[in-house]
């Protein structure tokens, strides 16, 4: 395919994708079809327990989070170390894993709480694999948080709503966003005082960042009534002759970090361990990660730091103790041998890295890697192995779908796990994961690539970002900034760049230049293989170093 034709092709593809409208070709049903192929025999259960923004490394037997059901889940399981979101907030990461599809294939970007939205809901005709379990004959459940779309309900996806966390600002109508700015146009005394963890924000309201709860109060909480909606379901189920799968969806680890105290008083703060990058004063990344930490959370003395983490390091403990009520209600009810249990959550949480809390912009590790642990006693092979190879949440669909024995009725972007279940590792498997981010409420477009070694961020509206890995695995060294430093000088000059210069110019030094060149053609055969619309190449807006027709881009076609 020539350059002109390329061109077209990907631009006719992302106005489509844009617009949410797909040809007739690619419509991708959600209801059911009349033809749906039945489940066979003996086709396991799957429960789904997903915590909301927990930390990647703390289901990991190093990490000193209390977890003494995850320590034994894990050693009946598969632990999968290495796997990603596709961008690091909860409503794009959630569409990935109900629908298999990356953000630019779904529509869902941003929160879609909000107004500016690029898209408050799911692209027409988004698949959803829940719909496909159901028509095959799964009975299906879901309990606790969906954050999917701003219309979308559980039934949408296949799940019977057994105890869906209704969230008020999902509404979008007129009386919504007046009361919303009613609230935040409210007349709001300047602070006098800040309060242990508290964040001040002049004539915005203050924000909490953790909260010690009294014990009494652990049973009322919405994560504990929804996950006993789920061993309920789980005992009904166990009445029925279907087959099943129902997703227990907790609103915590997300902040604010509020957990009763006898969780918090599992932890000794002075014992708190402070992380290796909290040092980073961000002088070479993005100005937005540096206001970020000097606007926010440097507020924060280092023992606050300390009791913050205490606090998220308690929230992951309680998740562990609901996650043991499910299983032991699998174990009660007779079921746990043919269940697949999935252990995931839709995106990280900094904690402290770097100085940053939440998730969102910033593009580091802590934010993207999540928890992914996976038992089938059924169905896997040699249990207790962690498995280092890369997995996008998009590979849960096609996962479930090979395990339940259903096929897909629309393609998918991810592919199954089950061979590293059989502990029979694809030779073919992926060396890279990418990520796309364009924001949360604020628009702000980033992509990343990441292998093992190497790590890209592509930064639209500020310097990029490069790491190498595998001597800084922290990411506290950015390899392009000395790049972006030279220019300045070159500015300087007032000569221009050189008549005979290659470009970009300068170019990064010894292997990096190499280096950088692949990650992006990397980044770009990613964007042509997933409708992604980054491409357009005026002047204010082609800010990458190198454009999409470097490397094998102009081989690969839209999909």
């Amino acid at each position: 395919m020539d350059r002109r034709t390329f061109l077209s092709t990907i631009a006719a593809a992302g106005a489509a994708a844009a617009s949410g409208v797909h040809s007739e070709a690619e419509s991708r049903p959600q209801s059911a079809s009349a033809s749906s192929p039945k489940v066979p025999a003996g086709a396991p259960n799957v429960l789904i327990f997903m915590p909301d923004q927990q930390n990647g490394a703390t289901v990991l037997p190093h990490h000193p989070v209390i977890k003494p059901n995850l320590d034994k889940f894990r050693k009946e399981a598969t632990t999968f170390t290495a796997a990603h979101c596709p961008a690091p907030h909860c409503c794009p990461s959630r569409a990935s894993f109900l629908s298999g599809l990356y953000p630019s294939e779904h529509g869902i970007f941003n929160n879609v709480t909000t107004d500016t939205a690029i898209h408050p809901d799911p692209y027409p005709g988004t698949p959803f694999w829940g719909n496909w379990l159901r028509d095959a004959g799964y009975a299906t459940g879901y309990a606790g948080k969906l954050h999917v779309g701003r219309d979308i309900k559980p039934e949408d996806c296949g799940f019977e709503n057994l105890s869906h966390l209704e969230q008020d600002s999902l509404r979008s109508n007129e009386a919504r966003k007046a009361a919303q700015w009613k609230r935040s146009r409210e007349e709001k005394s300047e602070p006098s005082h800040r309060e242990d963890g508290e964040i001040l924000r002049p004539m915005w309201t203050n924000s909490q960042l953790y909260k010690t709860l009294p014990d009494e109060k652990f049973e009322t909480l919405n994560d504990v009534k929804i996950v006993n909606a789920g061993v309920e379901g789980i005992k009904r189920f166990a009445a029925g002759d279907k087959p099943w799968c129902l997703m227990v969806s907790n609103s915590g680890a997300h902040d604010p970090y509020n957990a009763p105290k006898r969780f918090v008083d599992m932890y000794d703060p002075k014992k708190i361990e402070l992380p290796p990058s909290f040092g980073d004063m961000l002088d070479d990344k993005p100005r937005i990660y540096q206001r970020q930490r000097f606007q926010y959370w440097s507020q924060l003395s280092d023992d606050e730091t300390r009791e913050a983490i205490r606090h998220y390091y308690a929230q992951c403990t309680m998740q562990d103790e609901l996650f043991g009520r499910l299983l032991s209600a699998l174990e009660a009810t007779g079921q746990a041998e043919n269940t697949i249990v999935l252990y995931v959550s839709d995106h990280g949480d900094y904690m402290a890295s770097h100085g940053l809390w939440f998730k969102g912009v910033p593009a580091f590790q802590e934010a993207y890697h999540i928890p992914t642990i996976i038992r089938w006693p059924k169905g896997t092979k040699n249990v207790g192995r962690e498995v280092s190879a890369f997995v996008d949440q998009v590979d849960f669909a096609s996962t479930v779908l090979e395990a339940c024995g259903v096929q897909p009725r629309a393609k998918l972007s991810g592919r199954s796990l089950m061979p590293f279940l059989r502990d029979e590792a694809p030779s073919d498997w992926r060396h890279a994961t990418c990520s796309q981010m364009n924001g949360v409420e604020l628009y702000y477009t980033q992509r990343i690539v990441m292998t093992k070694d190497w790590k890209y961020v592509y930064n639209g509206f500020d310097c990029d970002e490069m790491y190498d890995l595998k001597n800084d695995p922290h990411e506290m060294h950015n390899l392009t900034f000395p790049d972006l430093a030279q220019k300045r000088e070159q500015v300087k000059s007032g000569k221009g760049l050189p008549r005979d210069a290659s470009v970009p110019w300068p170019p990064l030094p010894g292997k990096l230049e190499t280096v950088r060149r692949d990650l992006l053609t990397e980044m770009w055969d990613f964007a042509a293989a997933h409708r992604d619309t980054i491409f357009n190449p005026y002047g204010t807006v082609a800010m990458a170093p190198y454009g999409p027709g470097l490397g094998n881009v102009f081989g690969t076609e839209m999909k």
